[in-house]
């Protein structure tokens, strides 16, 4: 009888633990937030991830009644960023803005300090952009098929681009050279806005560029767009085709952005940012800015978006097993 009774007073003790957990969980949660939270976005100030950052983070501060702080740690393709971040606090006041890329860097890189999976966790994702092939205009190529001719006349030869090695964009660029069967040397840069000015310049002959930022330069004349990266064109540039329609197949990629917090972040704070960027994606404000981007949002809920980088980190590992992609 002492026993049972033992038994009932350490279920009953637990019960009673779990249930002032829930009640100051629930209370937290009520007050949250209470100061600023940072943004920790994976690349440089004016990247694409960056612009969709600043983007629904302006709309959340509003709602939120606390500044959404963007605060930009690039390098080693979004590595140094997701790092700080799988280290912090969970208290719901650090987040990670980061790209594509973030589902390569386990397979490229051989000593990070966190693991993808298990020490971050999934909020969202903000949104899908194409990326978009440019050369210099004064490159002679005005196809993929002009570029692709090229790069195997001269294998090695030419020079690719991207945003920092496991980055969105070189991931699309290695995707793309398997599908075409081209080999070309890669040149990482610290970020977008760096490796858009050597295309310019003419000192990389391409690069697989985030739409959001190389669409005014197109239009201005200072980059030639030879396709989109996406399945299907891009509505900010519907005249120029895709990967796969000029004649790559299996060349199409998605560049998408995802807010991501570090493991152990109370559910409960997770599905209230969850809910605020759900309601900044449909802001009309927002809607507005991607349309000019070219972006679509992109909503999940946490438990789909965990999903949806699995399975990233499914493609991500062939592909980084068949271009033999190593960063250290």
């Amino acid at each position: 009888m002492y026993v049972k009774n033992a038994n009932i007073k350490n279920v009953l003790r637990w019960v009673c633990v779990g249930l002032i957990t829930l009640v100051h969980l629930q209370t937290w949660a009520q007050n949250y937030p209470t100061k600023p939270i940072k943004f920790i976005v994976a690349f440089t100030a004016g990247s694409g991830t960056d612009v969709i950052a600043r983007s629904v983070g302006d709309v959340m501060s509003a709602s939120l009644g606390q500044q959404v702080v963007i605060e930009n740690k690039p390098g080693a393709g979004g590595t140094i960023a997701a790092s700080q971040v799988a280290k912090s606090e969970p208290d719901g006041y650090n987040f990670l803005v980061q790209a594509s890329g973030h589902a390569l860097n386990p397979f490229i890189y051989t000593n990070l300090s966190y693991d993808t999976l298990k020490d971050l966790t999934g909020v969202t994702p903000l949104a899908a952009l194409p990326n978009v092939l440019v050369v210099s205009p004064s490159k002679s190529w005005k196809t993929v098929t002009d570029l692709v001719n090229a790069t195997k006349e001269k294998p090695g030869e030419l020079n690719f681009a991207s945003a920092g090695i496991g980055s969105a964009t070189h991931m699309n660029a290695e995707k793309f050279n398997l599908a075409a069967s081209v080999k070309a040397t890669h040149v990482p840069y610290k970020g977008t806005p760096e490796a858009i000015s050597d295309v310019i310049g003419g000192r990389a002959d391409w690069y697989f560029a985030p739409l959001s930022t190389a669409l005014p330069l197109i239009q201005g004349g200072k980059l030639k767009a030879l396709a989109v990266s996406t399945a299907k064109r891009s509505s900010a540039l519907p005249n120029i085709p895709t990967t796969v329609e000029s004649g790559v197949a299996n060349s199409d990629f998605v560049f998408w952005v995802g807010l991501i917090a570090p493991a152990g972040t109370p559910p409960v704070i997770v599905k209230r940012i969850n809910d605020e960027v759900i309601k900044a994606l449909n802001n009309n404000e927002v809607k507005e800015r991607f349309v000019k981007l070219g972006a679509e949002a992109m909503p999940m809920s946490p438990e789909g978006f965990n999903q949806f980088i699995k399975s990233e980190m499914d493609v991500a590992s062939r592909i980084s097993k068949a271009a033999n992609l190593k960063a250290n």
